[in-house]
Parts: structure tokens; C-alpha cells; sequence
């Protein structure tokens, strides 16, 4: 069976002498798993698109338990992102949490645009990567069923809590003075601006995720919490984590 759909590469591993698998993130089947023969050969027609986070036109062939790619046409290539060594390690952690939290063959047409939507931010927005990252990383999380209470504290009910916190196993919203009822995970502050944003990325329209600022202690307090929540809900690191950190870091 024939397949034509859309599809951005998460991972791309070499096989045999000329080939790849590669695990693609598709418009029409969700993530999928897919042999591209001969992709590595010089002039061959599917090299390009068959690379990390390169987003094509694609038709697969669909046999029994294998899906291989016969036909594909890059559409988007995020040069800009890939000539920068930080920006690729960030955009690679992207795909890689996606690759984690996909289900094979499930449809997941909004995580399909928060993806691209964000490697465009990085690509052509200039926005912080700090920012793109906690838009990223959060919203993401809200999507696949892990979305936090922020709109009150979670224990005395008041709208805008005093010290605001937001606990990174139970993901609630609590004062600073109602930590202890909470429960004994970690929490971490929020300052008045980072919490706008976050219930910007949760509550606030997809189209303008990124359409936010924030003073330098108000996106770290925001990027901490992001990156916080996530790890914590899924109970993993990230290889490409890592690697971003200690690019950051400056090695």
C-alpha cells in the first residue's frame, strides 16, 4: 500500500552500507518507523530528505510490518537552525522528546505543528531559545494529557497566589506559604511575569505561543520550571539535553 503524506524526521540511524532507518513524525499515521534504501548513495534522490529534522513531502510503501521510502521532496530544511551548533543541539533535543512521547502510529496533528512551529521560531523568529524552549517543552506536555492546574492555588483557591510555585510532580499551582500541603516534591517559584506566561503557553490561543517577553529572571524562573515539569512527569533525561546544557555551559 501506498502512503503520501507529510513527514518531519525525529532520528535517522545508518544501515548496511547505503541505507538508514529512520523514525518520522507523520501528518496522516503519527510516528512511524522507515527504511530509506540507498538514501546515503551519492546523487541519490532521497538524501535529503531522509536527514534529522527535515520536514517533506513523502510517499511510503507500506508492506506487512515494514514501511520503506519510496518517493520524497524536502519542504522545509531549517538552514539557518542547522548552521548553528546550539540551535541544532536545541532542536534535536525537540525531536528527540518527540520521538519519546509519540505513540507509533497514533495521529498527533497538533504535536505535529508544535514541533515545526517551533523549529520555525528558532529558524527564521530570532525569539530566545529559552524561550522556544520552555513554549516547547510546555505545551508539549500540556497535548499529551500531562497539562498543570495554573489558574488558582491548588489549596487555598487564591487567583493570584502569594510567592507563586508550581510543583513539578503533582503540577499544581500553589502559595509559597501552602508548599506543605502540597506534598514533598519539588516546587519551584515563579516570579509575576513568568507566571503570565506560563498560563499564556497553557490557556492562551496555539497561533500566538510564542508572542510573549519576559525580563531575564522571569524566563529563567519560566525556563527552570518548563524543563522541571517535563523531566519530572516523564522521569527521564535526554541524551540531547545534555549535549544543549553543556553547549550553553560552554563545554
Amino acid at each position: 500500500m501506498h502512503i503520501a503524506t507529510q513527514g518531519l524526521v525525529l532520528r535517522e540511524v545508518n544501515y548496511k552500507e547505503s541505507d538508514k532507518i529512520l523514525t518520522v513524525l507523520t501528518a496522516e499515521g503519527g510516528k512511524r518507523t522507515v527504511k530509506a534504501k540507498g538514501c546515503r548513495k551519492k546523487n541519490s534522490p532521497l538524501a535529503a530528505a531522509a536527514q534529522l529534522l527535515v520536514y517533506s513531502d513523502m510517499t511510503l510503501f507500506a508492506y506487512k510490518d515494514r514501511i520503506t521510502l519510496n518517493e520524497a521532496e524536502s519542504i522545509r530544511q531549517f538552514w539557518h537552525l542547522k548552521s548553528d551548533v546550539e540551535l541544532l543541539a536545541l532542536g534535536s533535543y525537540f525531536a528527540e522528546v518527540m520521538e519519546v512521547i509519540s505513540v507509533e502510529g497514533r495521529p498527533d496533528p497538533a504535536a505535529m505543528s508544535l514541533i515545526l512551529n517551533s523549529l520555525h521560531a528558532l529558524d527564521k523568529l530570532n525569539k530566545p531559545q529559552a524561550l522556544v524552549k520552555a513554549v516547547y517543552e510546555m505545551k508539549l506536555m500540556c497535548l499529551e494529557g500531562y497539562e498543570p492546574l495554573a489558574d488558582a492555588c491548588a489549596v487555598c483557591g487564591r487567583a493570584d497566589p502569594e510567592g507563586p510555585m508550581l510543583s513539578l510532580a503533582e503540577g499544581v499551582l500553589h502559595c509559597a506559604a501552602c508548599k506543605k500541603e502540597v506534598g514533598e516534591g519539588m516546587s519551584l517559584p515563579l516570579t509575576e511575569g513568568a507566571l503570565s506566561a506560563l498560563r499564556h503557553i497553557i490557556y492562551g490561543d496555539p497561533k500566538r505561543l510564542f508572542s510573549f517577553a519576559l525580563d531575564e529572571k522571569g524566563l529563567d524562573c519560566l525556563a527552570r520550571a518548563c524543563e522541571g515539569f517535563l523531566r519530572t512527569q516523564m522521569d527521564r533525561g535526554f541524551r540531547t539535553l545534555d549535549f544543549y546544557q553543556q553547549l550553553k555551559a560552554g563545554m
